[in-house]
């Protein structure tokens, strides 16, 4: 019989694939730490089994793959000063850098939503997997929150500031613009998933995607780029939104209502993150300073207030602190960054560029 925490992460083998099922659809299957070590300890049985040649992960029901981390359990861990949160990040961190240099093809079903942690599971795998229902997203700056699992070095190395515009609004992609900013590989439709996945059962990957794979709808974000690149070239948040308010354009207006909507603090964070791991050289480096900022998130207040706005209490009216972008100071922005001391660091063996 199979304990609670079993539960919620299915495992088993088809022919020559391990099969991850993340169980827990009426939670969309938000990602909890025991399902995160669950997940590493089968990666780590599967990588020295010479029977299992890929691994596939998929999620339960027809929501999603994964909504992201649990995120009623980070609001009462930052409410009450507590460190769980900080524990839980460090293995779903490490677990992120393993998908990402994984020896055996991880092959990632990204239908339905597809937020947070649940990108973190599966945009630094080797094959990604989208459909139709495909709705990725890194939206942590409406909650008070800052693009972590690695999402500022996929967002990052977007082409040209799509990836800046994604973070700082939080919008949800389709299949084609997951595609085009580099978060997914290949389009499958949804009706075809059950027939695909059973053919990896007795096929390569590689062999089995081509008779699957098709062209998506069209996205929206490639007819967005030439005021995209210009707007989010911009230095700062506010100069962001100076660019799209100027801009004439329907959509780059919305995109600056959508922003002014989010956590001053984390709109600012967010951004310093961004143009930092561009510099960094590798996912390793900019899960380590994600860990820090993650950290150091805990004790802002924007973080537990974003969290009763949109899932506890669900009024969807946070009280920002500071409410105004231009009240959150370089001082503000920088002690996100503030090291944690020697024995709280994040330490991960540097796997080099990465992806691509």
């Amino acid at each position: 019989m199979k304990t609670e925490d079993e539960n919620t992460v299915l495992l088993h083998t088809e022919g020559r694939t391990g099969v991850v099922t993340l169980n827990r659809p009426k939670a969309l299957n938000a990602l909890t730490h025991p399902m995160v070590l669950r997940i590493d300890g089968a990666l780590t049985a599967w990588e020295a089994d010479p029977a299992v040649q890929q691994v596939l992960i998929r999620g339960a029901g027809e929501r999603g793959l994964c909504a992201g981390g649990d995120i009623r359990a980070i609001h009462d861990d930052a409410k009450a000063g507590t460190t769980a949160s900080a524990g839980f990040w460090r293995d779903e961190y490490r677990l992120n850098a393993r998908i990402a240099r994984y020896p055996k093809p991880y092959v990632a079903l990204m239908d339905g939503i597809v937020m947070g942690g649940g990108v973190g599971l599966s945009a630094h795998g080797g094959v990604r997997i989208v459909t139709e229902r495909s709705r990725v997203a890194m939206p942590e700056t409406g909650i008070g929150f800052v693009p972590d699992v690695g999402g500022t070095w996929l967002l990052g190395r977007a082409p040209g500031r799509l990836g800046t515009h994604l973070a700082l609004t939080g919008t949800a992609v389709g299949a084609a613009d997951a595609l085009l900013c580099g978060l997914a590989d290949h389009f499958v439709p949804a009706a075809r998933l059950p027939e695909l996945t059973a053919a990896f059962a007795s096929a390569p990957v590689h062999e089995v995607l081509p008779r699957y794979a098709a062209t998506p709808p069209p996205g929206e974000l490639a007819d967005g780029r030439p005021w995209i690149d210009r707007c989010y070239a911009a230095g700062t948040v506010e100069e962001i939104v100076d660019r799209l308010l100027g801009e004439g354009e329907p959509a780059a207006k919305e995109a600056a209502e959508t922003i002014l909507a989010k956590s001053p603090t984390a709109l600012k964070v967010t951004l310093a993150a961004l143009r930092r791991a561009e510099g960094l050289g590798s996912l390793e480096r900019v899960l380590a300073q994600e860990f820090r900022v993650s950290c150091n998130a805990l004790r802002s207040p924007d973080l537990v207030e974003g969290i009763r706005a949109q899932v506890v209490d669900k009024d969807r009216r946070p009280r920002w602190s500071p409410p105004a972008l231009a009240d959150v100071s370089d001082a503000d922005v920088e002690r996100f960054f503030t090291p944690l001391g020697e024995e709280r660091e994040l330490r991960l063996p540097d796997g080099g560029s990465g992806r691509g």
